[in-house]
């Protein structure tokens, strides 16, 4: 029995050891790769060490002048210097009141035809609905009723005169006939006053129809109106702003009131972007405080770049305070000069070469009003590029792809 065991024992080893060296004939790679070390790769694969290599950046970029004329690269020296101090203030997007506009019926109707829609820019004079008024054309044949009157009285009076000068009528019959032909006038201008009271001075057309025109560029806002809506005076179809500038409304604190100031340079971040902040200036400060709050309102005026700004988004102000607390100096440089690559902050210096640049890795500290701190990277003095560098990340970042490809 044992040597049965034992003679069956070194069958199956033979066996296996013959499955071993076929599979390693036909698959030869499973071999190199069972003999590359660890973090490096074998010539038929891709490991982290030859990825790795492809990964490396270049840190020159030479650029022609035409390139840097056209990406409208700009440099500015590295100063040293302390952050404004601010005070942070919450608040939300508001449209300008002044660029804003409701849309409604000057007189009681009902909407024949609906032309906008929310989200929809439309221009000033854009037709935006349109509604019958029964109001309207009575007014309409008054007035045309009363201007057929005033021309044929003023004919009248006109005919009359002439017979005077030769004596065939009396003075009285003239004067009379004068004072009907300018009753007459006085009544047509009061019912063309009427008319444009109603919104329809100058419209032509449909004598019961009155035309709806967009008072202001902009974008609509809200629409609450549909075709064989009865509407009135008192009733808003929707309403339209001007978003190209708008308000952040900061609330601010009665502690804090006395540390603002009209003009005061401010940046607004908002919770939709955290990693962008917005540029823009004390406009005005509130004169009423919030009984429940106990705050006053703060007006921030601001550019909406890109449409970013939505009305309503809530975000947080930092306004300059002037304040004179004490800050240690640093290396600053404005937030436009810094980039991200490799999920590193970066700067671009440039050389004293024509058209060099040289990419430095910056450790940032604190940010105030578009300048940042930087405690590391740059020396006092140096040429950054603070407009353009984007067009430089770009080139460095297609360098990159390009070497990859030729690896």
């Amino acid at each position: 029995m044992k040597r049965s065991a034992i003679v069956l024992g070194l069958a199956l080893l033979l066996g296996a050891s013959g499955c071993d060296k076929r599979r390693a004939e036909e698959n030869p790679k499973d071999e190199h790769a069972k003999e590359a070390p660890p973090g490096k790769t074998s010539p038929h694969g891709h490991g982290e060490g030859e990825h790795g290599e492809h990964e490396e950046i270049p840190r020159h970029v030479t650029l022609s002048p035409t390139v840097i004329a056209d990406a409208r690269i700009r440099t500015a020296p590295v100063r040293m210097g302390t952050l404004a101090i601010t005070i942070a203030l919450p608040g939300a997007i508001a449209a300008d009141p002044d660029r804003s506009a409701r849309i409604s019926s000057p007189a009681e109707g009902k909407l024949e035809e609906v032309h906008f829609k929310e989200g929809a820019a439309v221009k000033k004079g854009d037709v935006l609905a349109v509604v019958r008024v029964p109001e309207l054309g009575k007014v309409r044949g008054a007035q045309a009723a009363t201007l057929a009157k005033a021309k044929a009285a003023r004919e009248n009076a006109a005919r009359l005169r002439a017979l005077f000068e030769q004596r065939l009528t009396s003075e009285q019959a003239v004067i009379d006939a004068e004072a009907d032909a300018r009753a007459l006038s006085i009544e047509a201008a009061a019912l063309g006053a009427e008319l444009a009271a109603m919104g329809a001075g100058a419209q032509r057309g449909a004598p019961f129809l009155l035309t709806l025109r967009a008072p202001i560029d902009g974008t609509i806002l809200a629409r609450d109106a549909v075709v064989g809506q009865p509407v009135t005076a008192e009733h808003v179809l929707g309403s339209i702003a001007d978003l190209r500038e708008v308000w952040f409304l900061g609330r601010v604190f009665e502690k804090d009131l006395g540390r603002l100031r009209v003009g005061a340079g401010a940046e607004v971040e908002l919770n939709a972007y955290p990693n962008t902040r917005f540029p823009g200036s004390l406009e005005y400060i509130g004169q009423q405080i919030d009984p429940v709050a106990r705050t006053v309102t703060a007006r921030i005026h601001l550019q909406n770049r890109d449409d970013m700004l939505r009305l309503g988004l809530f975000g947080t102000a930092y306004v300059a305070t002037g304040g004179d607390q004490a800050r240690e100096p640093r290396l600053l440089v404005p937030r436009s000069a810094v980039t991200e690559i490799g999920q590193k902050a970066v700067v671009f210096v440039k050389l004293a070469e024509e058209g060099a640049f040289e990419m430095h890795d910056v450790v940032l500290g604190d940010s105030a009003l578009g300048t940042v701190e930087v405690l590391s990277g740059l020396g006092e003095g140096e040429e950054v590029v603070v407009e353009g560098a984007f067009t430089l990340k770009s080139t460095v970042l297609r360098g990159t792809i390009d070497e990859e490809g030729h690896h």
